[in-house]
């Protein structure tokens, strides 16, 4: 099994073969930002507010099972299985008091402003694909001073399924006019990851909160740290000289 500490043969293969590149998605929370420990805070608050779990503070594993990469509609069902319109509704107002944490404590992945250079440089079209709400995503995205960077947002409710299901890196790909075989994904989940690979494209899974064996089990193309991991350099590095072939 690849790790973290490596780029297996198939990783480069993967990469090579999507010359030219002609797009990058990325995903929004965890993938642009390390946005987990603020919407940890606020489903942590807001459920011990109204005695769940006892009015014991969920934890990091029980937010990483339950919640972290999870679309609302599923994070409502386990949080409120008995009562699901119930759970829809605490999911907005956590939303709402999310967005008023966003603006204090939201800060880029490391080297995320080196890719999105990268990505302005080589003359490459991205779009953001997320199951985060609208207003979250643009509320990160501009808060990321990345709203002009962004030809698309994509969002996994205004789809006709949101991730896991390939559906929203589908729509990604009509809007931008791109191929699958020339694009690549940047996600941080196994929902994400799922995702794109049900889409058919290599996704470079970064280990941003989520375990390296955990998103293993998604098959991610590549695993990385974060954006300034040598890993990732390398196979764009070869991508480039693929390109440059051709």
């Amino acid at each position: 099994m690849m790790t973290v500490g490596e780029i297996s043969e198939k990783s480069k293969s993967a990469f090579a073969a999507l010359a030219p590149l002609e797009a990058v998605l990325f995903d929004v929370d965890g993938t642009l930002c390390d946005s987990d420990p603020i919407h940890h805070i606020a489903f942590k608050e807001m459920l011990q507010e109204i005695g769940f779990n006892g009015g014991v503070p969920i934890d990091e594993d029980f937010f990483v099972q339950n919640i972290a990469g999870k679309h609302n509609d599923d994070i409502a069902a386990a949080l409120f299985p008995d009562d699901i319109e119930r759970g829809l509704k605490f999911c907005v107002d956590k939303e709402a008091y999310f967005r008023k944490l966003v603006k204090e404590k939201v800060e880029p992945i490391k080297g995320l402003y080196k890719l999105t250079k990268w990505v302005e440089a080589n003359g490459l079209k991205r779009a953001a694909v997320t199951n985060a709400p609208r207003p979250n995503a643009e509320l990160m995205i501009s808060t990321l001073g990345l709203t002009d960077f962004f030809h698309h947002v994509i969002v996994g409710d205004e789809c006709e399924h949101a991730k896991p299901a390939p559906d929203p890196y589908l729509k990604a790909l009509e809007l931008l006019n791109v191929s699958k075989d020339h694009t690549f994904i940047c996600e941080d989940s196994v929902s994400g990851i799922k995702a794109g690979v049900a889409a058919g494209m290599p996704v470079v899974g970064l280990t941003t909160r989520n375990p390296e064996q955990l998103l293993m089990t998604a098959n991610p193309a590549l695993l990385i740290e974060n954006y300034e991991d040598l890993k990732l350099w390398t196979v764009l590095e070869e991508l480039g000289k693929k390109a440059g072939d051709a």
